[in-house]
């Protein structure tokens, strides 16, 4: 693992590691649409661009996130930096769990599993095992219910 990204994972549970970060998503949004979801988070972690249809508006929104393959998918969680709010997405994916990712320079069709009982703590084991700022961010959440999904592609890669 390279340097930066190590510091990267152990400044996460700090709060304002999270704060600053959330201001930088817009930048990380469009660096990661220029290059087609080959470069999000700065190439320090895996990340992908999800695309969701909005929940009241139809419409599509877009937001980078950490991921961990599984098998042919990925495993994404709605820690929002462990505010105490959902974040759009996940409220999205939950109205419609239909979405698509750009992964590596690839667009994918998804469908989004929400993760329960063991299955989730599998895939949580994972999501920690990359990045353990999850772990302080539940505490911060303050109860709210974090959800885990998986994205498991629905066919040919997208143009």
């Amino acid at each position: 693992m390279p340097v930066l990204g190590t510091l990267t994972r152990r400044l996460g549970h700090h709060t304002w590691f999270g704060a600053t970060m959330r201001l930088l998503v817009p930048v990380d949004w469009a660096v990661g649409r220029l290059t087609r979801g080959r470069v999000v988070a700065l190439g320090l972690v895996p990340s992908l661009i999800i695309t969701t249809t909005g929940h009241r508006s139809g419409l599509p929104r877009s937001n980078p996130l950490l991921y961990v393959p599984d098998g042919d998918g990925f495993v994404v969680i709605g820690s929002n930096w462990g505010q105490r709010h959902q974040p759009g997405w996940v409220l999205n994916l939950l109205a419609r769990p239909q979405a698509e990712v750009a992964v590596k320079g690839r667009r994918l069709a998804v469908r989004a599993d929400l993760a329960t009982g063991a299955e989730r703590e599998r895939l949580w084991q994972l999501l920690v095992t990359e990045w353990p700022a999850y772990r302080t961010y539940v505490q911060r959440a303050g109860g709210r219910e974090i959800h885990i999904f998986r994205l498991a592609p629905t066919g040919a890669d997208l143009p």
